[in-house]
């Protein structure tokens, strides 16, 4: 219980450098390691004097002492290193997606339990107090029966952020928008709600034909598994800045709405003998700086880990809730396909 819990980072870009950064703040984790295919003078990460590393395979052919490997590289590229992290023997922790497939995950979940090892998905949303207060407000039933969810993510991601060096953007290594852009809100949605069915998608591509290999829009219906219809309404073509990202709960006791650019602010509340709380301060969203918005709570995450393994508490975000938003994200897409 007292010893530190090593940890090494695979993919020293912008989030991996967040987990980097959070892993050396927090007293009870030390960080052993560094990987990633760039120059090390390129990445801006003198301050955490560890060994480098150019691949994983060299990370884990080391001598180094390590029992949790962070991921945090291009979505394409999860679930093959997730399996090699899991086949040496350590603990997990994967960015979103976990994959780009749900076959992919259900075999980094049975390699996970064939090794004894945790897997964690990072779903820093989950931390925010809107989304905790959001979620409290439904389990303990306050609003009745959901009748209706609206989710619009209306964000600007143009040449500014797809670059053609970056592989945002890239089929095989982006995935998607609703993948790279808007899970984490399927996630919250899956938290707040569960499973969906009877699926309907329009999909559209109007200004990211030369940047992406993929759609920048779609409307998307469906029912919740557990009772009410809900809708996702997105799009990557909103010019200069982001727009929003938010959520519409339509129930039998009243109405929420949880809005701001990163579902980070409640815009309005009217329930039936319920009185709003007031909630902690949420961190500000932004278009593409540093550590704002969502990316603020990464500490969350690595004391989460940090908890789960000393045997201190359960995991936020586990495998199977990781898998199941890259399940809803493929039969969204699999109408995509379908229709040509």
């Amino acid at each position: 219980m007292t010893q530190k819990i090593k940890f090494a980072v695979v993919g020293c870009g912008h989030i991996g450098k967040r987990h980097a950064e959070m892993i050396a703040r927090n007293t009870e984790c030390e960080l052993v390691g560094l990987v990633d295919v760039k120059d090390p003078a390129t990445l801006g990460i003198e301050e955490f004097k560890v060994p480098f590393f150019a691949t994983i395979d060299e990370l884990l052919q080391s001598d180094l002492e390590i029992d949790v490997i962070n991921v945090a590289t291009p979505n394409g590229f999860h679930a093959e290193q997730g399996m090699k992290i899991l086949e040496s023997g350590r603990h997990l922790v994967i960015e979103k997606p976990m994959s780009l497939t749900k076959t992919d995950s259900e075999k980094l979940i049975f390699k996970g339990l064939q090794k004894h090892k945790q897997v964690f998905c990072v779903m820093q949303n989950r931390y925010s107090p809107p989304s905790v207060w959001l979620k409290e407000l439904l389990d303990t039933g306050t609003l009745g029966k959901v009748f209706m969810v609206q989710i619009n993510c209306y964000w600007n991601r143009d040449d500014r952020y797809y670059k053609p060096e970056s592989w945002h953007g890239k089929g095989d290594l982006d995935g998607g928008t609703l993948f790279t852009q808007f899970s984490h809100f399927l996630d919250l949605m899956y938290w707040y709600f569960g499973d969906i069915k009877n699926i309907q998608a329009k999909f559209a591509d109007f200004n990211h034909k030369d940047l992406t290999d993929f759609e920048d829009s779609g409307f998307v219906s469906f029912d919740f598994v557990n009772g009410g219809m809900g809708s996702i309404n997105y799009s990557t073509s909103i010019w200069d800045k982001n727009l929003e990202s938010s959520i519409t709960v339509i129930g039998e006791n009243g109405s929420v709405k949880v809005g701001g650019q990163y579902m980070n602010e409640v815009e309005y509340c009217h329930v039936k003998d319920y009185e709003m709380p007031e909630l902690a301060a949420t961190n500000p969203g932004n278009d593409y700086g540093a550590y704002k918005g969502s990316a603020a709570n990464h500490h969350y995450i690595i004391e989460n880990v940090v908890d789960v393994l000393k045997g201190r508490n359960s995991i936020t975000t586990n495998a199977l809730e990781g898998l199941k938003v890259v399940d809803i994200i493929e039969r969204i897409y699999e109408l995509k396909v379908q229709k040509g």
